[in-house]
């Protein structure tokens, strides 16, 4: 069962920087070169510079982006920007956000959660990792001997014991507060009584964690870790031992999962009529209409027929949108396809649509990396201008196939987790993001 801890985390002093919207940033794998640029500007002090320091002309082997910010999260300790809490707390987190004209809050916690590699513990991943952002956030994390964001975590919680516990200690406590770019609102509350962290321990001993969000962080941690342990230089009460964890409970009201849409290049250039002959009698087809603009009509479609094997494409050849149905024998294609799978993985959305209709009816596996966006009026902009997502620019080649899919939901988390698989990538979207630099978890 995983360890849940109370740390003595390291903060920003807001005497020192002021409001802390100024110095908190996303996670940095949402950050793109605008934000990066916007986020440098904002503040001197904003954690941008650790979790995501710009690469500069000259850059070599000693000097980088990462001792940069080794550099700068040691400096601001000395000058006291950052500060150590005196006491091992854990961090009470809320996110007031709007969710379609309503305001919804996401209620977690963070702590330092034992490490335990997948398949040996309780810890769950849920989605596939790249070697590529390991090898980065294992650099940063020598070089900074630190937690800087922290891993998304959820655990079975359906009455909302654990997190009652902390609000009921929280009650009537003034948070430190910051509004991202989005307009969410992050209110964070430091609790060191002992009393009620020794109920917050033994009500979160028995439970299980799934891993939401930060997969690739969460794995570099434990391959830190290790090599310390190699070394001959892990203790048995190292801080590398655990893990920044935000927690939130799976029944949380404010647990919300956002799709990813899908942008594809390097596919065959078909018309509707063509993509109904190469997909047989695997899926029923119907053809919505012609045109960009149709695409909110298809996605309310597809969300209320909330089904995983109702998926819409829109073929670019023609500018038509198709509504897809799985039908029997496409779900016994898929069955031979994905033997090693379970039928839960097997009906996800994100899994019929890569590996039955992209890899296998369209013939296109081993298709460059696809677009991903979550909202439709980012696919339909994506699809209007030929640019990639985010506004990155042009793309090299024209977009062939666009698919509205449904996300998975916190319960095909938990089962397809529990059968030790992993989802295909960006099946999930979890909204909003956590904030980094609300608090570090250092290994000094």
């Amino acid at each position: 069962m995983p360890k849940i801890e109370a740390f003595a985390g390291l903060r920003y002093d807001l005497g020192h920087v002021g409001a802390l919207s100024n110095v908190v940033a996303p996670p940095y794998d949402v950050i793109d070169p605008a934000m990066q640029d916007r986020l440098y500007k904002k503040h001197p002090a904003n954690v941008v510079r650790l979790i995501l320091n710009r690469t500069e002309p000259g850059d070599d082997e000693q000097e980088n982006n990462y001792a940069r910010a080794a550099r700068f999260l040691r400096n601001w300790q000395q000058e006291g920007v950052l500060f150590q809490e005196s006491d091992p707390a854990v961090y009470v987190y809320h996110q007031i956000f709007e969710q379609e004209g309503h305001s919804l809050v996401r209620r977690g916690f963070m702590a330092c959660c034992g490490l335990e590699r997948f398949g040996e513990g309780n810890i769950y991943p849920h989605e596939e990792t790249m070697p590529g952002p390991k090898a980065d956030r294992l650099k940063l994390t020598h070089a900074c001997g630190a937690n800087l964001s922290q891993i998304f975590g959820l655990y079975p919680d359906p009455e909302s014991e654990v997190q009652e516990i902390l609000e009921e200690a929280v009650r009537g406590e003034s948070p430190l507060e910051a509004t991202d770019e989005l307009g969410v609102i992050h209110r964070i509350w430091p609790i060191t009584d002992v009393a009620v962290l020794s109920r917050l321990t033994a009500a979160m001993g028995p439970k299980a964690m799934f891993i939401a969000d930060g997969h690739h962080r969460y794995e570099t941690a434990c391959n830190y870790r290790d090599e310390l342990a190699a070394a001959g230089k892990l203790r048995p009460t190292d801080p590398a031992n655990g893990v920044l964890m935000m927690c939130v409970g799976m029944n949380d009201p404010g647990l919300i999962v956002q799709p990813t849409h899908r942008l594809f290049q390097g596919l065959p250039e078909l018309s509707a009529e063509e993509l109904a002959e190469k997909l047989g009698d695997h899926f029923s087809t119907q053809v919505v209409g012609e045109g960009t603009g149709l695409a909110e009509r298809v996605w309310e479609e597809i969300e209320t027929e909330n089904n995983q094997g109702t998926i819409g494409l829109f073929t670019t050849k023609d500018q038509r949108w198709t509504l897809l149905r799985i039908s029997a024998t496409g779900s016994e294609r898929m069955a031979q396809l994905a033997p090693d799978h379970s039928s839960d993985w097997r009906e996800l959305g994100v899994s019929l649509l890569h590996r039955l209709i992209v890899d296998e009816l369209l013939s296109a596996a081993g298709h460059p990396k696809p677009g991903y966006v979550h909202t439709v009026a980012k696919l339909v902009q994506g699809l209007n201008e030929n640019s990639e997502p985010g506004g990155a620019g042009e793309i090299s080649e024209p977009y062939r196939l666009a698919a509205l899919v449904m996300p998975a939901t916190i319960e095909h988390i938990r089962k397809i987790s529990e059968h030790g698989e992993r989802m295909p990538a960006k099946s999930t979207y979890f909204y909003p993001k956590l904030l980094s630099g609300l608090v570090i978890h250092t290994h000094h």
